[in-house]
């Protein structure tokens, strides 16, 4: 399913096999997972992306070639790709630990073809290994809504009460992973939305209301998942002193003026920007050892445009999956 260009329905398309380098595998597509990510490309919010496109950056695939040079991974094997493609290996974040920061990186389905299509190729180097006890379409919403959930999650640091914002699909994963550490998560949806909620409260939420109102109580920390920037001084006005407020989004509308008096007191206003291999090594791990429950509503490859059409209006309760 190709996208021309930003703010055009994807079209159904008969392309070559994809070629692949040495050091890069060529998987089948199983399951692709639809992440909003993929709805701010099509929309044109996010620069610079490489037109015509294969969007798609939650790809489980089996190993069906590969090339000379790789090593990590077998013919056969089902491995997952995530949005972090390929990175440098050489700039000072690359080399300081911080590949998600790198200065020439490349993005499965935003600056190399994803895996809305029959087949992809990928570095073998950013391949993710998973576990066999999921199934692809269990397993594809992790390799996004999963991964940066997760990210989020360690930057909220200690906190015990957590407010997440945006019950989506990265939402209703890492509510139940912190759930099960022992914080207590508070759920705010778009008004009115009560079957939401509900499903939060389904998957561990101590609370769950619409994002005008309050906690029960201050939190210690607030994860948004949702793209809008006027929840940022809401949040901060329902945190602890020294409680952080984290932006897991790609994009975001523009964030409102608001008092200094409501970030003093050392609370902390930061963002999660992409992945490393390493988030992906810790969390599937994670996930190995405690099951992940992911609630999924498929689509067939050539209804892409109505599984995008799904994760815009939100009436799906957790994640969107392409199935190939």
């Amino acid at each position: 399913m190709v996208l021309a260009g930003a703010g055009q329905a994807l079209r159904l398309a008969r392309l070559p096999m994809p070629e692949f380098g040495p050091k890069e595998v060529l998987l089948r597509v199983c399951a692709c997972g639809v992440c909003r990510t993929d709805l701010h490309i099509v929309d044109g919010e996010l620069p610079s992306p490489r037109f015509p496109l294969i969007l798609g950056h939650e790809i489980v695939g089996e190993v069906i070639a590969r090339g000379g040079q790789v090593e990590r991974v077998a013919v056969g094997q089902r491995v997952g790709v995530p949005w972090l493609g390929a990175t440098c290996q050489k700039c000072r974040y690359c080399l300081g630990g911080r590949e998600n920061l790198c200065d020439d990186p490349q993005f499965t389905g935003y600056t190399r073809n994803g895996g809305y299509a029959e087949y992809v190729a990928a570095d073998e180097r950013y391949c993710l290994s998973l576990p066999e006890s999921y199934s692809d379409t269990e397993l594809a919403p992790l390799l996004c809504a999963g991964l940066i959930g997760y990210r989020a999650l360690v930057a909220a640091g200690e906190a015990k009460t957590i407010g997440i914002y945006g019950f989506g699909a990265a939402a209703h994963i890492i509510a139940q992973v912190a759930s099960r550490q022992g914080r207590k998560i508070y759920a705010f949806t778009r008004p009115g939305d009560l079957r939401r909620q509900q499903f939060a409260m389904e998957l561990g939420a101590a609370w769950a209301g619409d994002s005008a109102q309050s906690a029960p109580e201050p939190m210690d920390a607030a994860i948004l998942f949702a793209p809008d920037g006027s929840l940022v001084p809401r949040a901060l006005r329902q945190l602890v002193k020294g409680g952080t407020v984290v932006c897991a989004g790609i994009h975001m509308s523009d964030i409102p003026a608001f008092p200094y008096s409501i970030l003093w007191g050392e609370r902390v206003l930061r963002s999660v920007a992409n992945l490393t291999r390493r988030d992906g090594e810790e969390f599937f791990a994670m996930a190995r050892q405690d099951r992940i429950q992911t609630t999924v509503r498929t689509f067939p490859l050539e209804s892409a445009n109505d599984a995008l059409a799904q994760v815009r209006t939100g009436d799906s309760p957790g994640a969107v999956v392409l199935t190939v």
